[in-house]
């Protein structure tokens, strides 16, 4: 196995009854699907479950992917379905505990850092972008966290891209707003690759 196969090589190998090719799967993307279920959902615990989960559908669905879409796109969309799915759940159980304002927990970042860290890299900067609604979060992960481009963005979330734009668009403008940055009318206040290479 050498480290140029492509994704939809060891998928295939997979396919073919090669077990190994799903632990290389599993090692390149593991940190990357971490760093988007963290940002989505703002509790170590709790992305590192969805991760585990998204994995698991994975390798139950895997024998059936088809590679109608490349396979990280595909994997980012079982991630952000798991991610919603653990919202869900979070919105209908009940608090179990209060945490004191005058010693709020703090999750750890991820195992491993990313760059996301220049743009989330604070406690405020994490609670601020969990605070922003769902439907924008997604978006600005995926473009300034997973710096996917913005037409694979449209493919993960089955929007149009105009769509992805405004949602990155607004979630941007809500994630200043809640970290107290003044609007200036010029470019977003949260720099990305992804906005360098729109279309």
């Amino acid at each position: 196995m050498t480290e140029a196969e492509r994704d939809e090589d060891l998928v295939r190998r997979f396919q073919a009854g090669e077990p190994d090719a799903f632990t290389e799967l599993v090692r390149r993307h593991q940190q990357r699907v971490y760093s988007l279920c963290l940002r989505m959902l703002g509790e170590a615990d709790a992305a590192a479950d969805v991760a585990q989960d998204t994995f698991l559908t994975v390798l139950r669905k895997l024998e059936s992917f088809r590679g109608d879409a490349a396979f990280t796109t595909w994997l980012h969309r079982v991630a952000v379905n798991a991610c919603y799915d653990e919202l869900r759940r979070k919105r209908r159980r009940p608090m179990l505990h209060v945490v004191s304002d005058d010693a709020p927990e703090r999750e750890p970042g991820p195992p491993v850092a990313d760059h996301a860290d220049e743009v989330v890299g604070t406690s405020d900067a994490a609670a601020a972008l969990a605070s922003i609604p769902e439907e924008f979060r997604v978006a600005v992960v995926l473009a300034d966290v997973q710096d996917l481009p913005y037409d694979q963005i449209a493919e993960v979330l089955d929007v149009p891209v105009g769509t992805v734009k405004s949602r990155v668009h607004r979630g941007r403008v809500a994630l200043a707003a809640a970290l107290g940055v003044r609007d200036t009318g010029g470019e977003p206040a949260t720099p990305s690759r992804a906005s360098e290479r729109k279309p």
